[in-house]
């Protein structure tokens, strides 16, 4: 991996984030402004941005009674902006065919390690949740640090060429680890801190109101992954005991489904980690009785289950716990100084 990045470096650090094929970006989705063509009201399109809606796509991801709720948006007008944005984006049946077409728009991002990348399929997916659950300084963000500047790669250097959103629920992000990641994979350390956008969340409300506030970012500029760390940690503060579990497991549901309307809104890769709670009823032939907190809920919404555990030294394992398309297996991977790369024998 590291021969091939050095060698693609000509003159100096590499040029990042680069919109390659515009055309092949802008046909991900369509956005908001195109319903003015078909007939709607300049001052409802705006109604609808301010709403945190940009795009034709995310526009038809909401249910009516949601888009009736916006202030100044009658049932009359909702059914005729869904009316157009209908015109604009297909959103009932296609054949198989389309279907596997549709899939050759995803970007597999490298994790820095070739034997993750190859239990993974190529690298972390857009168009699909990630989850990685594991104990503390299992290596889950640190793989999310090794992500911030992977993406940012050119995608013939098996990247994502486009932004990262870091969503930080627990403090755990440190800008000055990304400085030697960049160094590792030859790009200017400044320039990829400046294509990072960072927000620390402290409640789970605003941990929502954060991901509403991505979508104007990202209808506007390329990006191509998305990290929540962890995606659990405020519902588990905010939400105490099991009178409060049914409202907890509502509002988790919610961002979820957020989360992954983000991810096929934009054709981004969202990565989120997860916590472990006690498995009391793991038994107790089972070596490690834990599981991965957020319940069926957490369960259902994420494509990709991924299981860290701690190996020797600095070396971490990752095993696929759930998805569809993979087998279940395990990669050992290093963390270094340079983020996550191969295991030395």
């Amino acid at each position: 991996m590291l021969s091939s990045l050095k060698a693609e470096e000509q003159s100096g650090q590499l040029q990042i984030v680069e919109r390659e094929d515009v055309g092949d970006e802008e046909d991900l989705f369509e956005t908001i402004d195109k319903l003015i063509s078909q007939g709607i009201n300049a001052g409802d399109v705006k109604k609808l941005q301010d709403a945190g809606i940009y795009t034709c796509n995310g526009l038809m991801m909401q249910t009516k009674k949601h888009l009736t709720g916006i202030k100044g948006l009658s049932e009359a007008k909702v059914d005729k902006i869904c009316e157009a944005a209908e015109k604009i984006v297909n959103f009932g049946y296609i054949t198989g065919s389309t279907a596997l077409l549709r899939r050759k728009s995803i970007v597999r991002i490298t994790t820095g390690s070739q034997a993750l990348d190859e239990l993974l399929g190529g690298g972390i997916e857009t168009l699909a949740i990630t989850e990685a659950f594991g104990e503390f300084r299992s290596g889950k963000t640190q793989l999310a640090h090794t992500l911030c500047v992977s993406t940012q790669l050119p995608t013939h250097m098996r990247g994502g060429n486009g932004k990262v959103a870091y969503i930080d629920t627990e403090g755990t992000f440190r800008p000055d680890r990304i400085v030697p990641i960049a160094e590792r994979f030859g790009m200017d350390p400044g320039a990829v801190l400046d294509n990072i956008i960072y927000a620390r969340a402290y409640t789970y409300e605003h941990q929502y109101n954060l991901l509403l506030g991505l979508a104007a970012k990202m209808s506007e500029e390329p990006f191509r992954l998305l990290i929540v760390d962890s995606v659990i940690a405020l519902f588990r503060v905010d939400f105490t005991g099991r009178g409060e579990l049914a409202e907890r497991q509502q509002k988790l549901a919610q961002m979820l489904s957020r989360l992954i309307k983000i991810a096929e809104e934009f054709n981004v890769a969202v990565y989120m980690t997860n916590q472990v709670v006690a498995d009391p009823g793991g038994g107790v032939f089972i070596s490690d009785p834990k599981k991965p907190a957020g319940g069926h809920v957490l369960a259902h919404a994420s494509t990709i289950r991924l299981m860290f555990r701690k190996g020797k030294g600095e070396q971490r394992i990752c095993k696929v716990f759930d998805a569809p398309n993979l087998p279940e297996a395990e990669a050992v991977f290093q963390i270094t100084p340079g983020g996550i790369a191969d295991a030395k024998d």
